[in-house]
């Protein structure tokens, strides 16, 4: 391994709103007992506590528990995660805009105690999930270690998503999850197909019940499952992995065969993709953005 990264997958149920310092007190612990992990990462709103259901029924709760994202909750976190010396993924959380609406957003934190990164959900899941969508891929670079991209649960629903953070240089995509439906089985489909298409790792980091169904996942760039939670039950799944084999699946190929990104040449005829009323340009069919705001998709 040239690059490790020890990571462990917290699958657990929604924490009680307002109650940071237990929330601190239990990551101390897991910090202890996982004493050479670097990452942390947590369900879906994992901290907006258990009553709290996004549908209109429950908008007292999520007006109670959104906040500005520089509020008092990011400066907790990320003094949780400068105190702790690791890098804290604690999931989403409802965030109130400068314009008034309220986001689904997974902010992260690294041992220096600083937020690195804020992502709003883009893909909300409608009708259900009344939030305003965001507008933007995030990505944001773990030191000396790798490129890292952020996605929420119906998020991975849409190859668009995954494809764009691997354009971005993404080698590693964590999905938090609160799915308490049945359509868990297609999602594990779905990390290991985006962790395929993309040659790049996947986490999807699911809530235990009553919130969710579990069924936690870490793949691998060539789709295979490293770490599986089995059912619902409250579970810390940990591995580590080697961010050099996103790097090596590429040059060599799924199962030594496939590498979909090596497959244009710059002077290839560009493909029409109505759909978007745009087009894949293949001189810039490549991963990796030359900074982290990412270039724009050509014309």
């Amino acid at each position: 391994m040239t690059r490790p990264l020890p990571l462990a997958l917290v699958q657990a149920p929604a924490h009680p709103a307002n109650d940071l310092a237990s929330f601190a007190s239990r990551l101390e612990q897991l910090t202890r007992f996982y004493a050479t992990t670097q990452l942390f990462v947590y369900p879906e709103m994992h901290l907006c506590g258990a009553g709290v259901v996004d549908s209109s029924e429950a908008e007292p709760g999520k007006e109670l528990a959104a906040e500005p994202i520089d509020g008092p909750r990011d400066d907790f976190l990320a003094g949780l995660a400068g105190d702790l010396k690791i890098w804290l993924a604690p999931g989403s959380f409802y965030e109130r805009g400068d314009d008034g609406r309220l986001y689904n957003t997974a902010a992260v934190y690294s041992p220096a105690g600083q937020r690195v990164a804020a992502y709003r959900k883009v893909f909300p899941w409608r009708p259900i999930e009344t939030l305003t969508p965001g507008a933007d891929f995030v990505v944001f670079d773990m030191d000396d270690i790798g490129r890292v991209g952020l996605s929420i649960c119906y998020d991975a629903w849409f190859p668009e998503s995954s494809r764009h953070l691997a354009w971005m240089g993404a080698e590693l995509i964590l999905n938090f999850v609160q799915t308490p439906t049945a359509d868990r089985p297609q999602e594990l489909t779905l990390a290991r197909a985006n962790a395929i298409v993309n040659q790049v790792y996947v986490a999807s980091v699911n809530a235990a019940a009553p919130q969710g169904v579990g069924q936690s996942l870490l793949v691998d760039p060539q789709g295979r499952a490293m770490a599986v939670a089995p059912g619902a039950e409250s579970t810390v799944l940990t591995d580590v992995i080697d961010l050099d084999e996103v790097a090596n699946v590429r040059e060599f190929g799924t199962a030594g065969v496939s590498r979909p990104w090596q497959q244009f040449s710059p002077d290839d005829e560009p493909v029409e993709l109505p759909l978007y009323s745009g087009r894949i340009n293949p001189a810039a069919w490549q991963v990796g953005a030359e900074s982290e705001a990412g270039r724009e998709l050509p014309a």
